[in-house]
């Protein structure tokens, strides 16, 4: 299975998605070990000392699909669930001091935190879906899919112009473009869609 991320894809001004709407997203991959399921606790990784939180929808694909036409591109949504992008802020910094790729940074055992997943039909209009992140019981993120620049179906129709989706594919979506910050050893990190709590762990 492949974990896609989907990088800058949110505003804070929904005035701003046109002129974002260039076309051409920003993609990157994660190695399917960054995933932690089940709520487990989260060690930190000793390879960062400058570690980032990013709270994001995460769609998980339910057949498989190549050049998907933008307007069956929702059909091949089978969950939702709500996950953490973490990222090596300074392992991030010294890669693209040399141009290199975001591999290491994005790409370490435990950098993908992912809840349980919640079928599509729970979700009546995707592009109006709350979450939301908490750490050590304060608010630190808060998004409604209304304000991505790219919407879920033309994050489908793009990848799958490249890649072929497979059934179990993870699409992390983008994060809020507010909040955003560090993490640190012993935060209890807290991730809820509509209100509902489906994330739920400690970094140790």
């Amino acid at each position: 299975m492949k974990i896609i991320g989907i990088g800058k894809n949110y505003v804070s001004d929904k005035a701003e998605i046109n002129a974002l709407k260039t076309g051409f997203q920003t993609i990157f991959l994660k190695a399917d070990t960054t995933l932690v399921t089940g709520n487990k606790h989260v060690e930190f990784p000793a390879i960062t000392k400058e570690l980032i939180y990013e709270v994001e929808l995460v769609a998980k694909i339910g057949k498989q699909g190549k050049n998907i036409a933008l307007k069956d591109a929702d059909s091949y949504i089978s969950d939702i669930g709500v996950g953490i992008d973490f990222t090596a802020k300074d392992v991030l910094t010294l890669s693209r001091n040399d141009k290199g790729p975001w591999a290491l940074a994005k790409g370490f055992d435990g950098a993908s935190p992912v809840s349980a997943f919640k079928s599509i039909s729970d979700f009546p209009d995707l592009n109006n879906i709350n979450f939301d992140l908490l750490i050590n019981g304060e608010q630190k993120q808060v998004g409604n899919t209304s304000f991505m620049i790219y919407n879920f179906s033309e994050i489908i129709a793009f990848v799958s112009s490249y890649m072929t989706l497979m059934p179990g594919d993870l699409i992390f979506t983008g994060t809020p473009a507010i909040g955003a910050g560090s993490t640190f050893k012993g935060d209890h990190l807290q991730a809820a869609i509509e209100g509902d709590l489906l994330l739920d762990f400690k970094m140790i």
